[in-house]
C-alpha cells in the first residue's frame, strides 16, 4: 500500500507499510530506507484508545490469588477489625502471612494450622509494635488451643526470622483490666449510665484507682520473685482482686476469686489461687513490720485493709523483714542442729535465709539437719535432740507471732522448688573395680599412641603394610 510522501534518501515516491513481525514500519520501495517504525507495547492495534491487555495475555501465566491464600488473608483482616488494631497492623500481618505462605515448611500442615497461621501473624505483628495482647486473647477469638497455638508460632518465628520482644506486664495490666465487665465500670465513667441511687454497687470501682493500685501489686511481686517464670495472667488476676477489695474491705472482704472473676467476666485461670496465697504471704511478712500493726492480729483476710500502707513503704518492708527473718533463724539455730558448709551461703544476700530450703547454691547440710521435703519449715521449730518438745513447740509458736507467719527466701521459684531429677543408678561393686585387665579395642588404642615409635611399634606388631 503506497503512502505519501518522498524518500529523504533517493526522493522517490514509492513508500509502502510493511510489518516486520508485530512492529510496523514504512519503508522506501526504491532503495529500502525505514522511514518510520511502530512502537512495541502491551497494548492492542487501536492505539489511540490504550486499552491494556491482560497479564495472562502478555505473558501466557495467571495471576490470580489461591484460595487459600484469600481465605487467610480475610480471615486476618476480620481478626484486626475484631481487635480494633490500626491500618498499619493489619497491613503488616497480610503481608507476614503472604510470607509465610510461600515458605515450603507451611504448604503442607493440616488445615487447622494454616487458620492459625493468621491469627499468629496478627500476634507478631502487636508484639512488634508494643501493643499488649496476650495469646490467651488470641485463642479464644479462634477457639484454638494454646499449645497448638504456640508451636505454630514458633515455627513462624523461626522460618520468618522475626524478631519478637517481650509484653511489658504493665502494659499487660492495663489491658487485662479494660477486658473486665462491671468492674472496670464507675459512676465518674462515660459508658456508665447515671445511678439514681445515692449509693454505687459494692462491685464496680474507680478504674484508674484501680489500675493504680493493681500496679503496685504486680511490682510488689515482681520485685519478690514471684513474676520470674510464671505466666502473667494469673498474677494480674490475683493482684487485681487484692486491690479491688482493699479499695473497699468491707462489703468485699467476703467476695471470693472465683466470684470476683464472674462479676469480672474473665475467666478463673487455674494457678490464680497459688499466686494469691504467695501474695498474701508476702504482704502477712511486710506487715509485722510496720509499728502501728504489731499490737493486731492479722490473717490473710484482715491485711487485705493495710494493702495502701504496705505499697506505700514496700521497699523497707521487704529488705526489713526478710534481713530481720535471717538474723533470728541464725540465732535461733541450735548447737546441736546440723550446720550448713563453711561457703555453702553468700552472707551478702538476704534472701537465702532458710536452710531447710532443697535449692541449688545452698551447700550441703548435715545428716541430722533440716528435712529437705519440707521447704517451709524454720530453723526455731527444730531444735536439738537434747530439748524437749514443749520448748521446741513453744518457741516455734513464738516466732511464728514475732514474724508474722512463715515466709520463704526471696529467690526464684526455679530455685525455692527445682523440679526432681532422676538420679542415675549407682554402679555396682564388681562393675565399678577397675583391674587393669580390662580389654581394649583397636580404636582405643589408637587413642593413646603419642610418639611415631610407638605407632611403627603398633603396626609392626598388627603386621600392617
Amino acid at each position: 500500500m503506497a503512502a505519501r510522501g518522498r524518500c529523504p534518501e533517493c526522493g522517490s515516491e514509492a513508500l509502502v507499510e510493511d510489518a516486520h513481525y508485530a512492529q510496523q514500519q514504512l519503508v522506501c520501495a526504491a532503495c529500502g530506507c525505514v522511514l518510520a517504525e511502530g512502537l512495541l507495547t502491551t497494548t492492542y492495534t487501536e492505539e489511540e484508545h490504550l486499552r491494556e491487555v491482560a497479564y495472562s495475555q502478555s505473558t501466557g501465566q495467571k495471576e490470580q490469588l489461591s484460595r487459600c491464600l484469600q481465605r487467610g488473608i480475610r480471615r486476618v483482616q476480620d481478626l484486626c477489625k475484631v481487635l480494633q488494631l490500626p491500618a498499619v497492623f493489619e497491613e503488616t500481618a497480610v503481608s507476614y502471612f503472604q510470607r509465610a505462605l510461600q515458605l515450603p515448611a507451611f504448604h503442607l500442615v493440616s488445615l487447622e494450622k494454616k487458620e492459625l497461621l493468621g491469627g499468629c501473624c496478627v500476634f507478631v505483628t502487636c508484639r512488634q509494635h508494643n501493643w499488649p495482647l496476650t495469646m490467651g486473647t488470641v485463642c479464644s477469638l479462634l477457639y484454638a488451643k494454646q499449645d497448638l497455638f504456640a508451636s505454630v508460632y514458633l515455627s513462624l518465628q523461626k522460618e520468618l526470622g522475626l524478631s519478637v520482644p517481650a509484653l511489658s506486664l504493665a502494659d499487660l495490666v492495663t489491658t487485662h483490666l479494660n477486658s473486665g465487665g462491671d468492674l472496670r465500670l464507675s459512676p465518674r465513667c462515660r459508658s456508665a449510665p447515671p445511678a439514681p441511687a445515692p449509693r454505687p454497687p459494692p462491685a464496680r470501682e474507680d478504674k484508674e484507682k484501680l489500675l493504680a493500685r493493681t500496679m503496685g501489686i504486680v511490682e510488689l511481686a515482681s520485685e519478690a520473685w514471684l513474676v520470674t517464670g510464671r505466666h502473667p495472667v494469673p498474677i494480674v488476676t490475683a493482684a487485681a482482686f487484692l486491690a479491688w477489695q482493699s479499695l473497699q474491705p468491707g462489703p468485699r472482704l467476703s467476695c471470693p476469686l472465683a466470684r470476683f472473676c464472674r462479676l469480672a467476666g474473665v475467666d478463673l485461670p487455674p494457678p490464680a489461687h497459688l499466686r494469691l496465697k504467695e501474695l498474701l504471704e508476702i504482704l502477712l511478712g511486710m506487715a509485722s513490720q510496720l509499728s502501728w500493726l504489731r499490737g493486731f492480729t492479722l490473717d490473710k483476710k484482715t491485711v487485705v485493709k493495710h494493702i495502701g500502707d504496705l505499697l506505700q513503704h514496700r521497699v523497707f518492708l521487704l529488705k526489713n523483714a526478710f534481713s530481720q527473718q535471717d538474723g533470728d533463724e541464725q540465732q535461733d539455730t541450735a548447737p546441736g542442729q546440723g550446720s550448713l558448709d563453711k561457703n555453702s551461703l553468700d552472707k551478702d544476700s538476704p534472701g537465702q535465709d532458710s536452710p531447710g530450703q532443697d535449692s541449688p547454691g545452698q551447700g550441703s547440710l548435715d545428716k541430722n539437719s533440716l528435712d529437705k521435703d519440707s521447704p517451709g519449715q524454720d530453723s526455731p521449730g527444730q531444735g536439738s535432740p537434747s530439748s524437749p518438745p514443749v520448748a521446741q513447740k513453744g518457741c516455734s509458736s513464738a516466732g511464728k507471732r514475732r514474724r508474722g507467719g512463715t515466709l520463704g527466701p526471696l529467690l526464684p521459684p526455679c530455685l525455692l522448688h527445682p523440679r526432681k531429677r532422676l538420679r542415675p543408678a549407682a554402679p555396682s561393686a564388681p562393675d565399678s573395680a577397675v583391674t587393669g585387665d580390662e580389654p581394649i579395642s583397636d580404636s582405643e588404642i589408637e587413642q593413646y599412641l603419642r610418639s611415631p615409635e610407638e605407632i611403627r611399634a603398633f603396626r609392626k606388631a598388627k603386621a600392617w603394610p
